[in-house]
C-alpha cells in the first residue's frame, strides 16, 4: 500500500540546505512542500555533531532567511566585540523552532522524519516500512548533494590494533571525564581537529602531552574580518581584490592576504597546501601554536601499540595514548551541476561559501522565476575550496555569481534584507560615507583583481 502525498516539491534532506530552501520558497510562492530526512527531526548533521562544536562563522550568517539565528555581539571572553557563534544545542533548538513556528504553521509544509528517499519520487519510513509517493508534477530538491561527512557517521580511515584506544571526536568529552591518558593524539588538519585541540587545552591538558597529526597544513580566515558588518566584510573583499591584482602566484597571494590580516596559518615556517578556509580566532591561533609535537607524514594508515603508521613513515606514541579521530572530510566537493535540472533542483552555493545564503537564494529564485534556463543563468553554482587553486576558483565563480543575481533589482533588494548574505548593506547603512568608501575601493580593484584571480585559478576570462 502506497500513500500519495499531494505536494509541489519534495525536499530530500532537512538540514541547513533543505530548511533554507524551503523557508524562502514558501515565503514567496503559494506551494505545498514535503520535507523528508532519515534522521528523527530537522537540523541535519547538527543532530549528530560533537557536544563542543560551534559555528566557525557569525550566527546570523547561518540558518534560514526569515528568522535570524542569534546575531548579538559578544560582550566578554576572547571574542569580545565579535558577533556570537551558536553552539550545537542552540542550532538544533533554532531549527526545531523554525519548523514549528514558520514551516508547519504555514499549513503548506509537511515533515516526514525517519524516512529514506528511494528515487523515482518515492520514499519509505525506516521504522514502519510505509511507502510514500509524490505526483509526477512534483519537483525533487536534492538538499543532500553537499551534505558534509562528519566523524560520528563516517567509517574510520585507518586500521587499529586490538586494545589501542581510539575514539571519534564525539567521545572526547567522555574520555576527558575518565582518567586522563599519558598523551592525546589528534588526527586531522581541519576545523574539527582545531576544535578538539582547543577543547583539550581548555580542559587543562598540557600542550606537551598533545601530538597533532596534520597531513596538510591549512590556511584559515581571520574571524575578525568575516563579520556581519559591511564596513568590515566589504573591506576584507576590497583588500582581497587588491592583493589578487598584484599577485604573481597563488602562494604569494596567500602571503599577501596573511600580511593584510585576512589569512592565518598555524605555523609561519610551513607552507599550507589546504585552503578550505574556515574562520579562526586569533586567540585560538595563539593557543594552537603552543602544541609543538606536530606530525607531518601524510595520512594515518594504522594505529598500533605505541606507534602510528603513516604514509610517510612510522612515529612512536605513548603506549597509553588516546587517539582522537577527526579525519572525516567535512565539506564535500562533488562536481558542480546545474542547479535546475530536469525534474530535480540541486541547491549549491552561489556566492563563495555561505551555503545557507545560497540555498535561500535558490528558493527565492525558484519562487519568483519561471524559466529554468534563466534561473541557471542567475545562479551559477560554486564549489567549496580545498587546494589554493580551488579556493581561488571558488571566489572567482562566487563573484561572477553575485554579479549575475545582483543585477536583478528584486533579487538585490531581497538579498540586502537577508542576514544570511555576508555582503548585504542594510537600508540604514546604505549611502553612509564608510560604506560608500569601501564600495569604491571594491570597484577600483575588482576588474584587475578578479581577472588575475581567475588566471591564477586557471579559469577562462
Amino acid at each position: 500500500m502506497t500513500r500519495r502525498v499531494e505536494v509541489d516539491y519534495l525536499v530530500v534532506g532537512a538540514g541547513a540546505t533543505g530548511m533554507a530552501f524551503t523557508d524562502a520558497l514558501v515565503d514567496h510562492a503559494d506551494v505545498r512542500v514535503a520535507i523528508l530526512d532519515r534522521r528523527p527531526g530537522v537540523g541535519g548533521h547538527w543532530r549528530a555533531a560533537y557536544s563542543f562544536v560551534q559555528l566557525h562563522q557569525a550566527s546570523s550568517f547561518y540558518g534560514v532567511a526569515s528568522t535570524v539565528l542569534g546575531g548579538g555581539i559578544q560582550q566578554e571572553g576572547p571574542e569580545a566585540g565579535l558577533h556570537e557563534r551558536a553552539d550545537r544545542d542552540s542550532i538544533c533548538a533554532y531549527y526545531d523552532r523554525v519548523l514549528e513556528e514558520r514551516l508547519l504553521a504555514s499549513g503548506r509544509v509537511e515533515l516526514f522524519s525517519g524516512c529514506e528517499y528511494r528515487g523515482d519520487r518515492t520514499f519509505t519510513s525506516l521504522d514502519t516500512g510505509e511507502r510514500f509517493e509524490v505526483p509526477e508534477r512534483c519537483r525533487v530538491v536534492d538538499a543532500r548533494y553537499l551534505a558534509p561527512d562528519i566523524p560520528a557517521e563516517s567509517p574510520r580511515r585507518f586500521a587499529v590494533e586490538d586494545g589501542v584506544r581510539v575514539v571519534p571526536v564525539n567521545d572526547l568529552d567522555a574520555a576527558l571525564e575518565r582518567e586522563p591518558p599519558g598523551q592525546h593524539v589528534v588526527v586531522g588538519s581541519g576545523k574539527t581537529a582545531t576544535d578538539a585541540c582547543i577543547r583539550l587545552l581548555a580542559s587543562g591538558t598540557d600542550p606537551d602531552r598533545i601530538c597533532w597529526v596534520r597531513p596538510r597544513d591549512p590556511w584559515m580566515l581571520n574571524r575578525a574580518v568575516v563579520q556581519p558588518d559591511p564596513t568590515v566584510y566589504l573591506a576584507m573583499v576590497a583588500d582581497l581584490l587588491r592583493a589578487a591584482g598584484e599577485a604573481t602566484s597563488l602562494p604569494g597571494l596567500f602571503h599577501a592576504l596573511e600580511d593584510a590580516g585576512i589569512m592565518l596559518r598555524l605555523d609561519p615556517s610551513v607552507e599550507p597546501t589546504m585552503a578550505k578556509a574556515p574562520t579562526l580566532g586569533l586567540w585560538e591561533l595563539e593557543r594552537l601554536r603552543t602544541i609543538e609535537d606536530v606530525v607531518r607524514l601524510g595520512h594515518v594508515d594504522a594505529v598500533g601499540h605505541g606507534r602510528l603508521d603513516l604514509r610517510g613513515g612510522t612515529v612512536a606514541i605513548r603506549p597509553d595514548a588516546l587517539v582522537v579521530d577527526c579525519a572525516a572530510d567535512g565539506l564535500r566537493r562533488p562536481p558542480r551541476v546545474p542547479i535546475w535540472g530536469p525534474g530535480t533542483i540541486t541547491p549549491q552555493p552561489v556566492r563563495a561559501g555561505f551555503p545557507c545564503f545560497g540555498a535561500a537564494l535558490v528558493g527565492y529564485v525558484e519562487a519568483t522565476r519561471g524559466d529554468d534556463e534563466e534561473k541557471n543563468r542567475l545562479c551559477p553554482p560554486t564549489s567549496y575550496g580545498d587546494s589554493l587553486a580551488d579556493w581561488a576558483e571558488m571566489n572567482v565563480l562566487g563573484m561572477r555569481g553575485a554579479a549575475s543575481f545582483g543585477a536583478e533589482p528584486d533579487i538585490r533588494e531581497w538579498a540586502d534584507s537577508v542576514a544570511l548574505n555576508p555582503a548585504r548593506v542594510p537600508p540604514g547603512l546604505s549611502g553612509s560615507a564608510e560604506v560608500v568608501a569601501v564600495q569604491e575601493r571594491i570597484g577600483a580593484h575588482a576588474p584587475r583583481g578578479l581577472a588575475r584571480l581567475a588566471a591564477l585559478a586557471g579559469l577562462t576570462p
